[in-house]
């Protein structure tokens, strides 16, 4: 076990002006159509912006020990993650819906009888974060589901680095996201396909990161 802070520094910033240039041509096709939807999700979901953001805050200063550990106990849980995320590549909000419902259910099933001290108490904070994500994903709007989604993939990531995983995964980026502040996701499949804005901007991003 070794102390990992989540901070992209230089590295990051490499990242995000190399995929910005990738996605620039993608962008302007899609440009008028974005502002529409920005604009009418500022207003759908201006009651909920105070939950999202502080949601995001919690995640971004968490410190997590990492763990090298192949963790198959962690499985349900990312395979509800994926569902969620696959729901929204696909610009589907019940399935995006049905993925959070599955990871409430997944994280409901997990055993935390054998997490120990900081663990434990680190794993109880990327709980109670991701919930607030999960259940506002379930009842929300696709718009809604995306911004939520953001804070959710930092809860994930942050979950497989202190209890690890089984699976192969990819950390993926997209510097378009989130207002272009930037937005990460983990994937199952190393092709980029993305979550945040489906079939507007489906190849915008790049792989960070391969986890095992």
């Amino acid at each position: 076990m070794k102390n990992l802070s989540v901070k992209t520094g230089i590295l990051s910033m490499a990242f995000l002006t190399l995929t910005a240039m990738s996605c620039k041509s993608e962008t302007k096709k899609t440009e008028t159509e974005d502002t529409h939807a920005m604009e009418a999700s500022s207003h759908e979901n201006e009651g909920h912006d105070h939950a999202t953001m502080h949601g995001d805050s919690d995640s971004h200063e968490r410190s997590v020990e990492a763990s090298t550990e192949k963790n198959a106990a962690t499985t349900p849980i990312l395979d509800a993650y994926i569902q969620i995320k696959n729901g929204l590549v696909a610009d589907s909000k019940e399935k995006a819906a049905a993925g959070a419902t599955a990871l409430l259910k997944a994280f409901s099933a997990f055993n935390m009888s054998e997490l120990k001290g900081d663990t434990h108490n680190e794993y109880m904070e990327i709980l109670e974060s991701a919930k607030e994500h999960a259940e506002h994903i379930v009842e929300s709007t696709i718009d809604h589901q995306r911004e939520h989604f953001e804070g959710l993939s930092t809860d994930i990531s942050d979950l497989v680095t202190l209890l690890g995983t089984e699976k192969t995964l990819y950390k993926d980026f997209c510097p378009m996201a989130n207002n272009n502040k930037g937005g990460a996701w983990l994937s199952e499949v190393k092709d980029i396909k993305n979550p945040y804005f489906g079939a507007k901007m489906l190849k915008c991003g790049s792989v960070q990161q391969q986890i095992n």
